[in-house]
């Protein structure tokens, strides 16, 4: 029996290499030299891409490959996939929700408390010998029993606004609508208006063009000199020209961030900053987390060869 051609776009983990060797004819697209001319080699017999919320599939990647039924994502964010190509080719996409959600709301929660109590700056401040020469750490702001907003209440939101609830945080969220189920928390529409009642203000909507730079001068000149910011969804939630501005001139309090325009070769002007906390875009990087979310991209892809319904469909 053939083999289903599959495109590779990026590396994977050896759990997930070795039985999509097994299943697929795999065509691993990033060890090319010449990408070009390898996907004129190979596109025309690919039929699904195996793919990163990095790395997506573009427009000119789906052109070059006239078969291709399915675009399967290896995380939640499929927003570097070129849905108008897939919407108009019928191309079905599918990523990996919920299983990243309880790992990415932790790592939110554990930059706010990094960045509240500076732990990050304490913990070097023991090992270097300052708390000896220089005495006691500098004092930080209280984390808990603060105003929380949460910009984007969707499954990664959700887990984030109840695990503040344990600090007796008074919580507010901004969404297209009030949401079933946070009646307990403030709902406000306008984001500005969520910073301008916020001391941290989470950032964990999806990313999609409505939502670019939605974390702009306005909103940040909102949040105010004691506010904080938290980002765990993409960069481009945020206008980082506006970002850099605010911490720099300290119109905000700090900023904890794990994800970056250019990443990994973001702006080294975070990298000067000490009311910034920099993580480099891992929310999801556990080995549970990384091994569900392999195990669903592949089942997504088993299912659309034999035929079954796809278990988690992004919907175009």
């Amino acid at each position: 029996m053939t083999k289903p051609h599959v495109l590779q776009m990026g590396a994977l983990p050896d759990w997930d290499e070795a039985p999509l060797r097994a299943a697929y004819e795999l065509h691993r697209y990033f060890e090319a030299a010449d990408k070009a001319s390898y996907l004129a080699e190979v596109g025309p017999h690919v039929r699904a891409v195996a793919t990163r919320g990095d790395l997506g599939a573009p427009a000119d990647l789906i052109k070059a490959c006239p078969a291709l039924e399915l675009v399967s994502v290896y995380g939640v964010g499929y927003d570097a996939v070129d849905l108008e190509a897939c919407r108009a080719r019928g191309i079905a996409v599918t990523n990996t929700p919920d299983v990243l959600t309880e790992d990415c709301a932790d790592l939110a929660l554990g930059m706010w408390l990094a960045l509240s109590r500076g732990i990050v700056a304490a913990e070097a401040w023991a090992r270097s010998g300052d708390w000896a020469a220089k005495g006691g750490f500098p004092l930080r702001h209280r984390a808990s029993g603060k105003r929380a907003g949460v910009l984007g209440l969707g499954r990664i939101g959700m887990a984030v606004a109840r695990r503040l609830e344990g600090f007796g945080m008074d919580i507010a969220y901004t969404a297209r609508k009030p949401r079933a189920g946070a009646e307990k928390w403030h709902y406000i529409a306008d984001p500005a208006e969520l910073a301008a009642r916020s001391d941290v203000v989470f950032v964990t909507l999806s990313a999609t063009p409505e939502t670019r730079h939605i974390v702009n001068a306005q909103v940040l000149e909102a949040l105010g000199p004691e506010g904080m910011l938290v980002n765990i969804s993409r960069a481009q939630n945020i206008d980082e020209a506006a970002l850099l501005e605010a911490l720099e001139t300290r119109r905000i309090r700090g900023a904890a961030l794990d994800v970056f325009e250019g990443e990994p070769a973001f702006d080294p002007r975070f990298t000067t900053l000490s009311n910034a906390l920099l993580q480099p875009h891992h929310a999801s990087g556990t080995y549970e987390t990384r091994r569900a979310m392999g195990q669903l991209m592949r089942d997504n892809l088993a299912a659309h060869f034999t035929g079954q319904p796809l278990l988690t469909p992004v919907s175009l």
